[in-house]
């Protein structure tokens, strides 16, 4: 779990918020609906809800990519100048999915070209993340590119850094949150104003992705964080400069 710090700076650190499709169920299209219900009874069935299809959809619509839509997606990388470390943010958002999306790909090109074998890296990315900005370019129209087209690779052929994964330690029971790690590990907590399960209603409700944009790259910074932590150099945290670019 040691990275040396030429690995560090071609790391891309990434986050991504999500939120239902439509701002209720009765917005959705009716063949979307009908699936939906079917999704709704197996949510219900594997984890005893009692909430209705039509809450179930507001609650949970946002983690499946089929019946969500990305409105969010943070990205940071680590820059040595001199002795000091800054960690730069850039936040990717907007209502038009299929503008943000090649927004992301045309950013990460822009990187690799400096870094031409980057990895992503974030909590959870293997399992979520990646694969629902896979599966949203791919319904919106927006062509892979390389560094995604992850189609018939075995897991280990696939290089991201998945801070969940190397704190499991190979127990695939085992899942500790973001915020938890932060916590043991004496970060900040990243959720100082919202948590995910805010996040539809602070699109749909109030209309703010500023304060979606806030939060998620409060997720990027944490997740570089507990990389160095992880990985033996948490000397770099302390006088680490964060710096948001446009």
């Amino acid at each position: 779990m040691n990275f040396t710090i030429d690995q560090l700076s071609a790391v891309l650190f990434i986050d991504i918020e999500t939120v239902p499709c439509a701002p209720s169920f009765s917005q959705i299209s009716p063949g979307l609906q009908e699936h939906w219900l079917h999704k709704a009874r197996y949510i219900k069935n594997a984890n005893a809800e009692s909430a209705t299809d039509e809450e179930l959809f507001s609650e949970r619509a946002g983690i499946y990519s089929e019946f969500a839509k990305i409105v969010c997606i943070g990205i940071g990388c680590l820059v040595k100048k001199e002795k000091e470390w800054n960690l730069l943010l850039k936040s990717i958002h907007g209502d038009d999915e299929f503008a943000l999306l090649q927004s992301f790909t045309d950013a990460v090109k822009k990187f690799a070209e400096h870094h031409s074998s980057f990895r992503f890296c974030g909590h959870n990315i293997k399992e979520f993340d990646m694969p629902f900005i896979c599966r949203r370019m791919v319904i919106n129209g927006v062509p892979l590119p390389s560094f995604l087209d992850l189609g018939g690779k075995r897991p280990w052929e696939v290089s991201h850094i998945d801070t969940l994964e190397q704190w499991r330690f190979g127990d695939h029971k085992h899942f500790t949150s973001l915020g938890l790690l932060a916590e043991i590990f004496g970060i900040p907590s990243p959720k100082d104003d919202i948590n995910g399960s805010m996040v539809a209603d602070v699109y749909w409700k109030e209309q703010n992705l500023e304060r979606i944009s806030k939060y998620c790259l409060q997720d990027v910074a944490t997740s570089a964080k507990v990389l160095l932590s992880m990985s033996n150099h948490r000397s770099i945290i302390q006088d680490l400069t964060i710096t948001a670019v446009t």
